[in-house]
């Protein structure tokens, strides 16, 4: 199967074209590879070489919020399926940027769902996330009332409408795909689990916002998982799936949790976060019907992983010695 995986040099996005390339997929890798305005270039680097190491195909420079850039592309490629992985990664950065937030998020969607329709793409992957319910506690079904808090959540659910739309209109098939809180080798520092991770390694406090907020960890294989089995099952079909672990741990058991793995570090509880929805776990029944997912990598296990990564990488191992900025 041809399949173009947008943002492809991403943390899941790496993941889900090494795993395809591995069922002897013909795949196409699309990413510009930016910082968002907020990642340390040099880290970024590191980080984009090391995914780079996982798959094979090269990466496709092109930027989606370029219309003609686009259809040339998927002109040249005829793709079969699309992976919608190239996004605006979360909240904060679309807070720093909402202007560049919507371009890439709302225009960008729009460029390549044209496209789609006009080479006759068979199925659009969209990558939503946990954030279009909004509040929500444990056990939330892919049909509850989505009543999402901040921009970030309100334009990732207007994609979901949007490519819901052109389906519609189209003999395209859609999936939309809602992970959460996924963690994992490779991620960059600016992330909950990142930031508690190195704050330990490194003698500092962890800062929890919210002494009962509690998150749907998600390690990053378990998700990459997912996303490949909606590009590739049939049963995917113009449905909606919550991606996850589908346990919800709190932040400041897990910040504890991360302390005691490293032996250094301390715990501060702040406030909530108002810019932030407070959540549950995810049901994930019908992904687990319809794709037979079975995330295997429970919350532990998977800091444990991560921590031992972050213990031997050549880039992150020196930068631990240091003391945090105060």
């Amino acid at each position: 199967m041809k399949i173009l995986v947008t943002g492809g040099a991403g943390l899941i996005g790496h993941n889900v074209v090494a795993k395809l390339e591995t069922q002897g997929h013909e795949v196409s890798c699309l990413d510009i590879m930016t910082n968002y305005g907020i990642i340390n270039t040099e880290e970024l680097q590191y980080l984009i070489s090391e995914r780079r190491k996982k798959f094979s195909v090269p990466i496709q420079n092109v930027d989606i919020q370029n219309e003609v850039s686009i259809d040339n592309l998927i002109n040249r490629l005829r793709p079969e399926v699309i992976i919608h992985l190239a996004s605006f990664p979360r909240q904060k950065v679309v807070n720093a940027n909402p202007q560049w937030g919507s371009r890439v998020m709302s225009e960008g969607l729009l460029n390549l769902l044209e496209s789609s329709n006009k080479y006759g793409v068979k199925r659009f992957v969209y990558a939503s996330s946990s954030m279009v319910y909004g509040d929500f506690e444990n056990e939330v079904k892919e049909d509850a009332v989505c009543n999402p808090i901040g921009q970030y959540g309100i334009m990732k659910l207007a994609g979901e409408w949007l490519v819901k739309d052109y389906a519609r209109k189209s003999d395209m098939e859609y999936t939309i795909i809602r992970p959460s809180a996924v963690y994992g080798p490779l991620d960059v520092e600016d992330r909950v689990v990142s930031k508690f991770m190195l704050t330990a390694m490194r003698g500092g406090t962890l800062q929890v916002n919210g002494e009962h907020e509690t998150l749907d960890f998600t390690y990053v294989d378990d998700a990459a998982n997912g996303f490949v089995s909606a590009a590739t099952k049939p049963t995917a079909a113009n449905k909606t799936y919550n991606i996850t672990k589908s346990h919800a741990v709190s932040l400041l058991d897990a910040a504890n949790m991360i302390v005691e793995m490293v032996g250094k570090g301390e715990v501060n509880v702040r406030e909530k976060d108002a810019d932030f929805p407070s959540r549950g776990a995810l049901n994930i029944d019908a992904a687990r019907e319809d794709l037979k997912f079975d995330p295997v990598v429970d919350v532990e296990e998977g800091f444990r992983q991560y921590y031992e990564w972050f213990s031997n990488s050549l880039y992150w191992s020196p930068k631990t010695i240091q003391q945090p900025e105060v």
